[in-house]
Parts: structure tokens; C-alpha cells; sequence
């Protein structure tokens, strides 16, 4: 029988907090929340961005909120009135030679044949150049884009564990996995004391690799700028890091790592390896996230020359009739409105599944259940960047998955959609046909559709992951945040079987037991993921292990529940334990206790078996 993969713990960090206990999901609708829940949130926010005192009251809050989500991009991350580069310049001198001083060892290994040395002693040499001579000058510019999704100000994870030099990306990592492990509420010795050790897999990446100075940024710039490579930027710039980091230093896990990238659907096709490995029994436990850190002048360099962020040129031009001489920062991601590009952001996105059966034994939380996730190919394209048909089919497939599932009337009457919604004139045009289309096949009259990339821009890997734990956070506080940086829906965009709100949407709890995430990525990495509510997913566990098992696992569950919100309220305090086991149970050879049927490991209550069957067995001829 096949197991179903439960989400029973959550977290990550992105411009809107921390992602755990929905933190980061009520920022985003925070004008819709009580009072008192929206104060809670405020005081998560206040903990990562160090506001002390000093601040109270309503100044406070309109700093904490001035200084999440999208805005124009601050000192702490680079400064866009003075981006560093080097400028190309061929020097002659007036009457055809150039002379200059150096120190002896400035020299270049191999002169060029047009320089000639005279020894000024002191360590000092004069060059002679009898032609002209190419210089990189280092000088600064003002870049074109000074809007981004950032972290919130004051938040830095390296604060939080030995960084030791970590590219941004990785430190993201660490917090966010560490975030999602103590959501859980179950320490984690016992949980991997209770699944073999091959039971757990890791499934976390990058879309975009580690591109500061840390990582590839720093390996692939040094020389070119007159500096040394150092030994670590090469192993650490590496797209599959956030998995390795989190399985060697947050877990110590000795199961399965399966790193995906699928540009900007990396998250999901992470998600999808985890889902299809604990439905067929493979894997009881999966960590599945994805980071990336693109609030970097470089990374924004390649997507601005390629026309795909929004430039502060066209922002201007978009709002000409409101006569503003500064881009409206806040409003720079306008999903199927008119808009001329999207918005970089930065994020690390964490989940944690069980299967059902590991749930019920442990008594874990179940925020949701993810049936499926679906991945196709566009066919032959017309340029690397270009839509095609793969969307449609994953569309399709995850709401006919849904429909299988719960039939019909529910797709129709109880789903809503989490769409790419990057910003784009032809994302706008593209995805609003490829949702508009499915909602007419599944007779669907008026499909919610959230674009949260409004609030949050585009975290590139770890979008789809963005877009997770928003849904998560609509099932808990039952609001679907709307486009609210538009004021009208563009002529282009398909709607007529869509519902795209403009201010967020009150929504009746329990009204809505499907949510269809869609993710485009370039390349033609389309995915979209079926999820299931968590009163949804409960039923489907009780239906299955029946009312005795049931009352049972509710009893454990209280303890848990307990456990993890005694880590929130620490959090909110500014108590946040990151869970970074650097050098710590180091393994060997001497660790293992290898037998013909299984394989014992020193920590690890359960052994590795080797008794396995061969699924080739019917195939052999018995002649």
C-alpha cells in the first residue's frame, strides 16, 4: 500500500521572517490578522532584526514593516549608487611611450615584449611600454535595479552558528533546515532512532550554485581581480551544498541525498524526489529545501542584461502618470498587472515529511499532505527562455490528482492556486492561460489564484518553496493574500475562469481543502505540486490506521505540540537555536559492525539491512 507524505514540520527565513509557526506567511497579510496574532508575528520580526527598546509603539511596527518584504536594496547587502567593477582602458602616451613605476614583485611572470626595465633601486623597477598598454581600472557605477526581496534588516544568519566563511546561500541553509527541525516538536535523536538509517534522506539545493565571494563569485573573480583563490570556494560554491551541510553538520544523516536543480522550480523538484521515495517505501523521513541568496550585484547583472528584472528606468515609466521622480521600491512586482519585469529576492526554504504511518507512531503535527508532484519538459523550444507546453501538462496532472483524490466537487469548490506569478509581461500572459485553460477542462467557474512574488519577489530556487508555506499559512489563518502592489488587471491576462483578488481574501475555515502550487522555471523546468489541507490530510490518516489508532496518536500529539511551541516562544524572546554539529560523532570504520544481513552503525539504534530482494526475480528463465 502506499504511504502518504505528511509535512510535519516547517521553516526557512525570507524578506518576510521566519518561516516556522507561519511567521513569514502573516507578514504578508498581516492588515487581515487579529490583533493579537498579527502583535506575535511582529514581535518574530523583532527578534531577527535586533529592535530593541528604543523603538515602541506604533514607530515600532512601521519600521519593522518598512524594513521587510520588497524595498530598495540596502548598504547591508551592496551599495547601488557604487557597484564595484573594473573598467577597460588602453593607455598611450602622448608621444608614443608609456612609462610607470612598480614595485620588483608587482612584475608579471612573463614581460610582455614591449616593456623594457630600468632598476631604480628600493625594490623598484620603471617600465617602458613602447606601444599602448591595457589597464582594468577598478571604479564604481550605478546599477540599474535597486529594488529586491532581502532578508529583513538586522537579520544575519551567520550570527547564529560558526559561520567559518560560508557563502550567504549555505548560511541560509543551516537556519532554515535548523528552523524546520525544531518546528517539529520531536528531538531528533528520536525520530532516527525509530526509522533505519538509510530511512532518512536529504533532498536540498540551489538553482543558481553559490555565487558570493565565498563560492564560485569569489573562485571565478580572484585571479581576474589580482587576487588568490582560497580552498574552499570551489567545494563550497557547489549547487548540492545546502544538502550536504544540512546532512553533515545539522543531521548527521547517513541515508539518502538526492540534490535537484530545476531553475527556478528547484524546490519542487526536490519535493517531487522526496514524495515518490516515501510513497513507495524507501524513505520514512525526508528533509527536502532549497536556498538561494541573489541579492548579489553579479547575479543581478546577468537577469538585468537579459531585460528580466525590473529596472528603475521602467518602474518610472510604469507609474509616468503619477509623475514620481523614484521608483515605487514597494510596488516593484506587480504580478499580471502591467509590469516590465520581476524581482530578485533571497530565501531558504525547509520542510520536514514523515510517512503516515511514522507520524502516527511519533504523534507529529500534520500541516498537510503532499500527494504528488509533477515535472515535464516544454518539447522543442524556440530559445532556452521561452514558454511551452510542459506546463500545461503538470497543470493538469495536479488537479486531476486532486480530483482523484477527492473527487470532482472539491477541485471545483474547494481549491485555490499558489501561481508562479513572477512579474513579467509574458509570465502574466503565459501562466494566466495555462490556469485559465485547466480551470475551463475542470469546470472550474472562479479559481483563487495568490501571486505571492508581490510581496516577496523571486527567491529563484527556493520560490516554489515561498509559495509552500503560504498555503500552509492560508489553511492556518484562512486568508488568501492578494496582488496588492496592483491596481488592475492587465488586458492580456486570461481571467475568465479566475479570480485574481487585489486585496487579500477572507476565506471560510476549512472552505478550502486543495492548493495546486505551480512553478516555472527556465530551461523548460515546469512543476506543480498537489497539496492537501491539514483537516483533509487527518482523515485520510484515521480512515486509514482507524478511530483507536487515531485517539492514540492525538494523546502523544499534545507533547509535541508543547515542545514545539516552547521553541517558538523562545524564538519570539531572541533565543534562536540553530542546530550546527560541526566535528561532532565523527564516523570510521571502526563505527560499523558489518554482518551478512545488516550493518550497524555506533549511534544509530537501528541497523542498515542487507536482506533485500531482487525485483528481477520472475525474470529469469526457469528452463
Amino acid at each position: 500500500m502506499s504511504r502518504l507524505p505528511l509535512i510535519v514540520g516547517f521553516g526557512g527565513i525570507n524578506p518576510a521572517g521566519r518561516s516556522s509557526f507561519h511567521h513569514a506567511y502573516r507578514r504578508l497579510v498581516i492588515d487581515a490578522l487579529p490583533t493579537a496574532v498579527a502583535d506575535r508575528t511582529l514581535q518574530s520580526l523583532a527578534a531577527l532584526m535586533k529592535v530593541g527598546d528604543e523603538l515602541q509603539g506604533q514607530a515600532r511596527r512601521d519600521y519593522i514593516l518598512a524594513h521587510t518584504l520588497i524595498r530598495k536594496i540596502e548598504r547591508s547587502a551592496f551599495d547601488v549608487e557604487q557597484v564595484p567593477w573594473n573598467r577597460r582602458m588602453q593607455l598611450q602616451g602622448e608621444r608614443g611611450a608609456v612609462e610607470f613605476v612598480l614595485r620588483r614583485k608587482q612584475l608579471p611572470e612573463a614581460l610582455p615584449d614591449n616593456w623594457q626595465l630600468r632598476d631604480l633601486g628600493d625594490d623598484r623597477v620603471a617600465v617602458t611600454v613602447t606601444e599602448s598598454v591595457d589597464v582594468l581600472l577598478p571604479t564604481h557605477r550605478r546599477f540599474e535595479v535597486s529594488s529586491a526581496g532581502q532578508l529583513p534588516t538586522g537579520f544575519d544568519p551567520a550570527a547564529y552558528y560558526p559561520a567559518r566563511n560560508h557563502p550567504r546561500g549555505l548560511q541560509m541553509s543551516v537556519f532554515g533546515a535548523s528552523d524546520a527541525l525544531h518546528s517539529v516538536g520531536i528531538d531528533w535523536d528520536v525520530v532516527r532512532n525509530r526509522v533505519r538509517p538509510d530511512e532518512i534522506s536529504v533532498y536540498a539545493s540551489s538553482a543558481m550554485a553559490q555565487l558570493d565571494d565565498a563560492g564560485f563569485g569569489g573562485l571565478l573573480g580572484a585571479r581576474a581581480n589580482g587576487g588568490r583563490v582560497t580552498s574552499k570556494q570551489l567545494a563550497l560554491g557547489l549547487a548540492d551544498m545546502p544538502a550536504d551541510f544540512v546532512s553533515a553538520y545539522v543531521l548527521g544523516n547517513v541515508g539518502g541525498t538526492g540534490p535537484s536543480l530545476g531553475a527556478c522550480a528547484t524546490f519542487f523538484y526536490n519535493l517531487r524526489q522526496a514524495v515518490q521515495d516515501i510513497r513507495s517505501g524507501h524513505v520514512r523521513v525526508a528533509i527536502v529545501g532549497a536556498a538561494d541568496a541573489g541579492v548579489e550585484p553579479r547575479v543581478m547583472d546577468g537577469y538585468a542584461t537579459m531585460g528580466a528584472l525590473a529596472s528603475d528606468a521602467e518602474l518610472l515609466k510604469l507609474d509616468e502618470a503619477r509623475g514620481l521622480t523614484e521608483p515605487d521600491y514597494r510596488r516593484a512586482s506587480r504580478p499580471f498587472s502591467s509590469n516590465c519585469g520581476f524581482t530578485i529576492s533571497e530565501a531558504s526554504q525547509f520542510i520536514v515529511l514523515f510517512d503516515d504511518e511514522l507520524a502516527l507512531e511519533l504523534g507529529a503535527q500534520i500541516h498537510a499532505a503532499v500527494p504528488d508532484v509533477f515535472v515535464n519538459a516544454d518539447g522543442y523550444k524556440k530559445s532556452i527562455s521561452s514558454p511551452g507546453v510542459g506546463n500545461y501538462l503538470t497543470v493538469g496532472k495536479a488537479v486531476a490528482a486532486a480530483s482523484a483524490i477527492l473527487g470532482e466537487e472539491a477541485v471545483r469548490r474547494r481549491s485555490f492556486v499558489q501561481s508562479h506569478g513572477t512579474s513579467t509581461p509574458q509570465n502574466r500572459v503565459t501562466e494566466s492561460h495555462i490556469l485559465n485553460e485547466t480551470a475551463k477542462a475542470f469546470g472550474i467557474e472562479r479559481w483563487p489564484v495568490a501571486a505571492i512574488k508581490a510581496y516577496l519577489g523571486h527567491s529563484i530556487g527556493a520560490a516554489s518553496g515561498d509559495q509552500l508555506m503560504a498555503s500552509l499559512g492560508v489553511w492556518q489563518d484562512h486568508v488568501l493574500p492578494g496582488i496588492t502592489t496592483i491596481d488592475h488587471i492587465a488586458d492580456d491576462v486570461q481571467r475568465s475562469n479566475l479570480m485574481l483578488p487585489m486585496q487579500h481574501l477572507a476565506l471560510e475555515p476549512d472552505s478550502m481543502d486543495i492548493a495546486i502550487l505551480n512553478a516555472k522555471g527556465f530551461g523548460g523546468n515546469n512543476a506543480s505540486a498537489c497539496l492537501l489541507s491539514p483537516s483533509v490530510a487527518e482523515r485520510l490518516v484515521k480512515g486509514r490506521h482507524g478511530s483507536e489508532a487515531w485517539s492514540a496518536y492525538c494523546d502523544r500529539r499534545e507533547a509535541v505540540v508543547a515542545q514545539a511551541r516552547a521553541y517558538d516562544e523562545a524564538a519570539l524572546r531572541g533565543d534562536l537555536s540553530v542546530r550546527y554539529q560541526f566535528g561532532e560523532g565523527v564516523l570510521n570504520e571502526d563505527d560499523l559492525d558489518i554482518q551478512r544481513g545488516s550493518i550497524g552503525i555506533a549511534g544509530w539504534a537501528e541497523r542498515v539491512s542487507l536482506e533485500l530482494e531482487s525485483p528481477y526475480a520472475d525474470w529469469l528463465s526457469k528452463d
